[in-house]
């Protein structure tokens, strides 16, 4: 392949006949060579799915592909309910919102979404609903939300207070942990067990799951593996507009002490709401989004921050590895295999973004030639740990009615939903120059031979592309 080198494993003189499985007095006969190719990083910025610099969505727009073309794979959503205070929302307006999605969907981008009463101000905000009718209303939206969760990235708990952000709340909601805790748990009942909720204030977080999410309980599915943090005034002061210490009890180290384990698992996000140097300048702004594994930002606020961050050099590299970002080291495998034979490939990758990967995505294994092979592979991607390496070794059985010829080896993360699972924009690049199959959203490897003249081993039985265990 072009731009990757290439050094021999082994190279072995394979002795005639070739054995089959099942056979009587079969001598141990090597496989055929092996070969490692090393891949050159590309510093190209990725537009991949469900991280980065996030616009703000038009709720009017019924054409997405804009967002697309200017680099977005998330948007914001603020879905506003300031009409519905004190009444159920109308079904009208629920298959608007099924409208909005739609539009999404066609567009490539998936939404981060929250659901507010007002645009503020603060301190004296407009109003928002009292808990019954949050509650009423989450009930509402939940067929939405489970209908469309294939372009909902996440949710931002909202409802409460000015601007939905969980302060100024003009039925005392923010004081009320009760109440807090029953909105939290509606929401996380309201969106598939995939999908994960943000709240906007550290102690809210500590207060209800004391001990830190852990990595044995990462991705599980419960309650406190599926709560995420997002920092509307991100650098705006000492304490980010009292985003931390807000009751006195929990300083800020302890709380970023906190916050640093949480988020290696579930997304951080935000924005700032103030021009603040020097704290709002690179060196700090680097330092936290990599300690709390920011899987994306707003790019519209604040302006005066954003400008800053591309005037002091860092805002390329904060836009890069917002969230996560893939890059192939090096890959070993068989040079060619025989039809019903074992394919064996090594992969060394690594993650430099500042986070993990998020939502569940599969990891395929693609065999694309004369005709097209794929097997999922019994891997997790969202523990490709930010600044770690990780590997895949795997063994692939071959059918024997595998046509000859030279084939595509590649690597296919695909989106989990059907709905989205053949559409190339929503599957993951990995950052490397001249792997991307942007037509078939796949990474490739290399390429294999498929010759009925190889040697190892065959199952005459063998039927399907697998991996075997």
């Amino acid at each position: 392949m072009a731009g990757c080198s290439v050094l021999p494993v082994e190279e072995t003189e394979i002795p005639e006949p070739y054995p089959v499985i099942g056979g009587t007095d079969m001598p141990e006969l090597p496989e055929p060579p092996r070969v490692t190719i090393f891949f050159p990083e590309t510093v190209e910025s990725i537009q991949n799915p469900e991280r980065g610099f996030a616009g703000d969505a038009d709720l009017q727009d019924s054409d997405y592909s804009q967002y697309y073309q200017d680099q977005y794979t998330l948007v914001y959503a603020d879905i506003r309910l300031d009409e519905y205070r004190e009444i159920d929302l109308p079904p009208a307006f629920l298959g608007e919102m099924d409208t909005w999605f739609a539009s999404m969907r066609d567009g490539g981008v998936k939404a981060i979404i929250r659901f507010s009463y007002n645009d503020g101000p603060y301190p004296d905000t407009e109003p928002d609903a009292g808990l019954e009718q949050i509650l009423r209303h989450i009930q509402q939206v939940t067929p939405v939300l489970q209908r469309n969760v294939d372009v909902i990235a996440w949710v931002e708990a909202g409802f409460i207070g000015a601007w939905g952000e969980w302060h100024a709340s003009t039925h005392g909601l923010d004081d009320d942990l009760n109440a807090k805790r029953k909105i939290l748990l509606s929401l996380l009942d309201a969106v598939p067990l995939e999908r994960m909720v943000l709240l906007r204030y550290p102690v809210d977080i500590m207060t209800i799951f004391p001990t830190p999410l852990s990595r044995t309980e990462a991705f599980s599915g419960t309650y406190q593996s599926r709560v995420g943090f997002h920092n509307d005034c991100f650098l705006s002061s000492f304490d980010d507009e009292h985003t931390y210490g807000r009751d006195g009890v929990f300083a800020t180290d302890s709380e970023m002490n906190y916050l640093s384990q949480l988020s290696q698992y579930v997304p951080v996000g935000g924005e700032s709401c103030a021009y603040n140097p020097p704290r709002s300048d690179c060196p700090t702004a680097l330092d936290e989004i990599a300690q709390l594994h920011f899987s994306e930002l707003s790019d519209g606020w604040h302006p005066d921050v954003l400008d800053e961050w591309e005037r002091q050099g860092c805002y390329e590299d904060i836009q890069n590895k917002l969230g996560y970002r893939f890059t192939l080291i090096s890959t070993t495998f068989n040079e060619s295999v025989r039809p019903g034979g074992i394919l064996n490939v090594d992969i060394v990758l690594k993650n430099s973004g500042f986070a993990s990967l998020i939502n569940p995505r599969p990891v395929y294994m693609i065999l694309d030639g004369p005709t097209r092979f794929e097997t999922m592979l019994p891997v997790e991607p969202r523990f490709w740990a930010s600044g770690q390496q990780a590997s895949i070794q795997v063994r692939l059985r071959l059918p024997v009615s595998v046509p000859e010829g030279t084939y595509k080896l590649a690597l296919w993360l695909p989106d989990a939903a059907t709905t989205l699972r053949n559409d190339p924009r929503y599957a993951i690049q990995f950052a490397n120059d001249e792997i991307w199959d942007e037509i078939k959203g796949y990474n490739i490897l290399t390429e294999v031979d498929v010759d009925f003249d190889a040697g190892g081993m065959i199952d005459p039985a063998a039927s399907e592309f697998i991996a075997l265990p």
